[in-house]
């Protein structure tokens, strides 16, 4: 069975939204709480205070939050560390249709490992930043009261909802992504490690929304940025093994190449549609 190219296309533009939905994620701003939300908190954490006391201080903690406004769901934008990589293979597919076997084998090591050093330094960039981030967040949480009143000013109004609705539209795409994928062309199955991203990919999305819904609402953003190292350690793994695949790649490339100087070319074999021997995602 030869590959739909229209469904592999299809297929690769719902990943590449979904992909493009994470990464503007990041680019929203939580909404501020009201003034009397925050009064209220502050209220809460301090029985003592009077009205005007407690209004005051709810004011400077705005003041200090507007200065620096929290993002939310850090955990939904980290997502696309780990689905870069996979739309990156799928690109990949889609570029073997379109060069020669030989050019393609030889494009696709190099290629693969610039990504892959790309994504373990923005992992190695971004996991110590969350990590500090939850560390602060613990801390401040735990150190009641003003500790507390400063968390729950800058970080107590996760927008849990919002949240929600990203990663619903996320993992729709992704599963469409999959079956997509697959009535495009059956033996993508074949490809151990193409479906085993595909599945670790649908698992951190999962491992997200639970994470979100397994606390109150005032602690969402410290399981968030759990999630988000989660998140990042995955990528991390999967950007190691692509890089020591690539390196393999480039390696049976450059032999192939010297063979064919010694021997000249052989016929290509290669199913239609599937990735060649050398693949940047291992365990075919």
């Amino acid at each position: 069975m030869r590959l739909n190219r229209l469904l592999f296309v299809i297929a690769a533009v719902l990943l590449a939204i979904a992909f493009c939905v994470e990464v503007g994620s990041s680019l929203l701003k939580v909404p501020a709480p009201s003034l009397a939300a925050t009064q209220a908190a502050v209220r809460r954490e301090d029985p003592t205070l009077d009205e005007p006391a407690a209004r005051a201080q709810a004011v400077d903690l705005l003041k200090a939050r507007s200065e620096e406004p929290p993002r939310p769901g850090m955990a939904v934008s980290y997502l696309a560390l780990l689905d870069g990589l996979l739309l990156f293979t799928v690109l990949l597919v889609g570029l073997s249709l379109l060069l020669p076997e030989r050019i393609h084998g030889r494009v696709q090591g190099v290629a693969s490992l610039v990504v892959a050093i790309v994504d373990i330094l923005l992992v190695l960039l971004l996991v110590p930043l969350a990590l500090v981030l939850l560390l602060l967040m613990f801390g401040l949480f735990i150190a009641p009261p003003f500790g507390t009143l400063a968390y729950l000013a800058v970080w107590g109004f996760f927008d849990r909802d919002g949240a929600a609705v990203t990663l619903s539209i996320v993992m729709f795409l992704k599963v469409a992504f999959a079956v997509v994928l697959v009535i495009s062309q059956p033996r993508f199955i074949q490809n151990k490690g193409l479906v085993l991203l595909i599945a670790t990919s649908l698992v951190a999305n999962v491992v997200v929304a639970f994470l979100h819904g397994l606390v109150p609402g005032v602690m969402v953003s410290i399981t968030d940025a759990l999630a988000a190292i989660v998140v990042g350690i995955l990528a991390f793994a999967w950007s190691v093994l692509m890089a020591v695949a690539a390196l393999i790649s480039i390696v049976r490339a450059i032999r192939s190449a010297k063979g064919d100087e010694r021997e000249g070319p052989s016929p290509s074999r290669r199913a239609p549609g599937i990735p060649p021997s050398g693949s940047p995602v291992p365990g075919r």
